[in-house]
């Protein structure tokens, strides 16, 4: 298999989806098992971190040890990317290193720069626009917990600017996933973004609604999923955002909108009281701890799938 890259969800195609999937399925089964499975054996995966990680970072470095690979950590003081060396020149170097390459960067060209100057695979482990391996494991996690995704109808609640709601818009555009985005006017997903999973729910079904009204998206919903109002690198805008942002708080209210077996959904972390409420978060259909352990999982199957 050559080299390929997951920059964006839409790097793949949806068999490669349902194969990420098998493979995660097939690891755990051998894990269950005892059966010793050292794909990343002899391996060695750099990671490139321009911002703080808690989930992403370890589920990535745990599961590579437990697939016998050795993780080697890049600290942004020391490598200081793109600034004391120029991105063209970091890839080309790591290549000759590494076997894989996963990066957390503030802006998606430079992961797109890295992508390409690269001879190994480079994982994206959020930029400002996208955050594939996430919404990857999202779609499994509904996966396992509702026996379907195509036809499931999805509701995000926030920012739908944000690195998640777009990836979501994509990923659901091509599992068939129906996805309501409720968010302020001024916090649209890129036209571009919206445009290109149009396009894409052509051939699955996929319906898209964009809209002002978080309760109206609640309605009939199987998924509310929300995230944070700030992301990291806009913390000057937290107060601005807190009160545009007041009327989409994901709280008892919009969770009886849904259907009564929905499911609530958060990547992590949450600021209780602001998007979502303390008793949503900790209600019985909340699956973010779920949600959370199968990050793990599901990466290991990333990094098997783009290892072959």
């Amino acid at each position: 298999m050559s080299k390929r890259d997951l920059l964006s969800v839409t790097d793949l195609d949806v068999s490669d989806i349902w194969w990420i999937f098998e493979l995660t399925d097939s690891i755990l089964n051998k894990e269950q098992t005892g059966e010793v499975y050292l794909p990343l054996a002899k391996k060695s995966v750099g990671l490139i971190f321009q911002k703080p990680s808690t989930r992403t970072r370890i589920s990535f470095e745990v599961g590579i040890q437990q697939l016998g690979g050795h993780s080697v950590f890049l600290r942004q003081d020391e490598i200081q990317f793109g600034q004391r060396e120029s991105i063209e020149d970091i890839a080309r170097t790591l290549s000759q290193y590494l076997d894989l390459l996963i990066a957390r960067t503030y802006s998606h060209k430079d992961i797109e720069l890295l992508a390409k100057f690269a001879s190994i695979p480079v994982i994206n482990a959020l930029s400002d626009l996208f955050h594939p391996a996430q919404v990857l494991s999202d779609v499994y996690t509904i996966w396992k917990k509702k026996g379907k995704v195509k036809g499931l109808n999805l509701t995000y609640i926030g920012d739908g600017g944000n690195n998640i709601s777009q990836s979501l818009l994509l990923i659901s555009a091509m599992m068939g996933i129906n996805i309501t985005i409720a968010t302020p006017p001024e916090y649209m997903p890129a036209e571009k973004i919206i445009s290109l999973a149009e396009k894409i729910s052509f051939n699955s079904g996929s319906l898209i609604k964009i809209t002002h009204n978080p309760l109206e998206s609640a309605y009939e919903a199987d998924i509310i999923y929300t995230d944070v109002w700030t992301s990291m690198g806009q913390e000057e805008e937290e107060r601005v955002r807190e009160k545009i942002f007041a009327p989409y708080q994901v709280n008892t209210e919009v969770l009886n909108t849904a259907k009564n077996d929905s499911l609530v959904m958060h990547c992590l972390p949450a600021h209780r009281g602001q998007e979502i409420t303390a008793e949503v978060l900790d209600s019985n259909h909340s699956i973010v701890f779920e949600q959370a352990r199968n990050k793990l999982l599901v990466q290991k199957g990333i990094l098997v799938f783009l290892n072959q």
